[in-house]
Protein backbone atom coordinates (compact mmCIF):
# COMPACT_ATOMS: atom_id res chain seq x y z
CA UNK A 1 0.00 0.00 0.00
CA UNK A 2 1.01 3.67 -0.66
CA UNK A 3 -0.66 6.65 0.75
CA UNK A 4 -0.82 9.91 -1.17
CA UNK A 5 -1.03 12.95 0.68
CA UNK A 6 -1.10 16.07 -2.14
CA UNK A 7 -0.83 19.91 -1.18
CA UNK A 8 -0.90 23.03 -2.98
CA UNK A 9 -4.16 23.46 -4.74
CA UNK A 10 -5.42 27.37 -4.70
CA UNK A 11 -7.18 30.04 -6.51
CA UNK A 12 -5.01 31.90 -8.64
CA UNK A 13 -5.30 34.30 -11.24
CA UNK A 14 -4.33 33.68 -14.78
CA UNK A 15 -0.87 33.77 -15.63
CA UNK A 16 -0.17 32.83 -12.01
CA UNK A 17 2.15 29.73 -10.70
CA UNK A 18 1.35 27.44 -7.97
CA UNK A 19 3.45 24.09 -7.14
CA UNK A 20 1.43 21.32 -6.16
CA UNK A 21 3.40 18.75 -3.85
CA UNK A 22 2.60 14.54 -3.51
CA UNK A 23 4.17 12.93 -0.40
CA UNK A 24 4.20 9.71 -0.87
CA UNK A 25 4.68 6.37 2.22
CA UNK A 26 7.35 5.06 -0.15
CA UNK A 27 8.99 4.95 -2.98
CA UNK A 28 6.94 3.61 -6.42
CA UNK A 29 8.23 2.72 -9.81
CA UNK A 30 6.59 5.51 -10.94
CA UNK A 31 4.37 8.48 -9.82
CA UNK A 32 2.26 10.74 -12.03
CA UNK A 33 -0.16 13.64 -11.74
CA UNK A 34 -3.27 13.50 -13.08
CA UNK A 35 -6.50 15.72 -13.41
CA UNK A 36 -10.05 15.46 -13.84
CA UNK A 37 -12.94 17.88 -14.16
CA UNK A 38 -16.65 17.24 -13.76
CA UNK A 39 -18.03 15.48 -16.55
CA UNK A 40 -14.54 14.51 -18.20
CA UNK A 41 -12.09 11.70 -18.08
CA UNK A 42 -8.78 11.32 -15.88
CA UNK A 43 -6.42 13.15 -17.40
CA UNK A 44 -2.76 12.59 -17.32
CA UNK A 45 -0.60 15.30 -16.89
CA UNK A 46 3.25 14.50 -15.98
CA UNK A 47 5.26 11.64 -14.94
CA UNK A 48 8.31 10.51 -13.73
CA UNK A 49 9.88 6.96 -13.41
CA UNK A 50 12.32 5.91 -10.57
CA UNK A 51 15.01 5.98 -13.12
CA UNK A 52 14.20 9.96 -13.55
CA UNK A 53 12.90 9.29 -16.86
CA UNK A 54 10.04 12.27 -16.74
CA UNK A 55 6.97 12.56 -19.33
CA UNK A 56 4.99 15.53 -19.74
CA UNK A 57 1.24 15.92 -21.59
CA UNK A 58 2.29 18.26 -24.79
CA UNK A 59 -0.67 20.44 -23.58
CA UNK A 60 0.78 21.24 -20.54
CA UNK A 61 4.72 20.64 -21.71
CA UNK A 62 5.60 24.18 -22.09
CA UNK A 63 4.59 25.42 -18.99
CA UNK A 64 4.45 22.67 -16.41
CA UNK A 65 7.47 20.54 -14.79
CA UNK A 66 7.67 17.62 -12.90
CA UNK A 67 10.27 16.86 -10.65
CA UNK A 68 10.33 14.12 -7.68
CA UNK A 69 13.13 14.63 -4.75
CA UNK A 70 13.18 11.33 -2.29
CA UNK A 71 9.43 10.13 -1.45
CA UNK A 72 7.85 13.57 -2.59
CA UNK A 73 7.04 14.37 -6.37
CA UNK A 74 6.01 17.73 -7.13
CA UNK A 75 4.43 19.89 -10.28
CA UNK A 76 5.23 23.30 -11.07
CA UNK A 77 2.98 24.72 -12.89
CA UNK A 78 3.55 28.03 -14.49
CA UNK A 79 1.80 30.85 -16.84
CA UNK A 80 -1.56 29.05 -15.57
CA UNK A 81 -5.02 29.31 -17.42
CA UNK A 82 -8.79 29.02 -16.60
CA UNK A 83 -8.42 25.93 -18.14
CA UNK A 84 -6.04 24.38 -16.08
CA UNK A 85 -8.89 24.57 -13.76
CA UNK A 86 -9.40 21.28 -11.76
CA UNK A 87 -9.05 18.70 -9.19
CA UNK A 88 -5.06 17.35 -9.38
CA UNK A 89 -4.50 13.79 -8.38
CA UNK A 90 -0.78 12.04 -7.42
CA UNK A 91 -0.69 8.60 -8.34
CA UNK A 92 1.75 6.15 -7.86
CA UNK A 93 2.35 2.48 -9.16
CA UNK A 94 4.98 -0.26 -8.16
CA UNK A 95 5.01 -1.75 -11.40
CA UNK A 96 5.14 0.56 -14.70
CA UNK A 97 4.54 -1.29 -17.39
CA UNK A 98 1.91 0.78 -19.31
CA UNK A 99 1.91 4.42 -20.85
CA UNK A 100 2.76 6.53 -17.96
CA UNK A 101 0.26 9.58 -18.51
CA UNK A 102 -2.48 6.53 -18.69
CA UNK A 103 -4.42 6.37 -15.11
CA UNK A 104 -4.99 2.52 -15.77
CA UNK A 105 -1.22 2.08 -15.09
CA UNK A 106 -1.70 3.38 -11.49
CA UNK A 107 -2.55 1.27 -8.32
CA UNK A 108 -2.49 3.86 -5.63
CA UNK A 109 -4.12 7.36 -5.40
CA UNK A 110 -4.40 10.51 -3.71
CA UNK A 111 -7.36 12.25 -2.56
CA UNK A 112 -7.02 15.14 -4.90
CA UNK A 113 -6.37 18.74 -4.51
CA UNK A 114 -8.22 21.80 -6.23
CA UNK A 115 -6.61 24.06 -8.50
CA UNK A 116 -8.50 27.31 -9.41
CA UNK A 117 -7.78 29.26 -12.46
CA UNK A 118 -9.20 32.80 -12.81
CA UNK A 119 -9.40 34.61 -15.87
Amino acid sequence: QVELVESGGASVQAGGALRLSCKASRYGSCMAWFRQTIGKEREGVAAVKIDGITTTAPSVRDRFIVSQVEKILYLQMNNLKPEDTSIYYCAAADWCSGSLLSASTYTYWGQGTQVTVSS
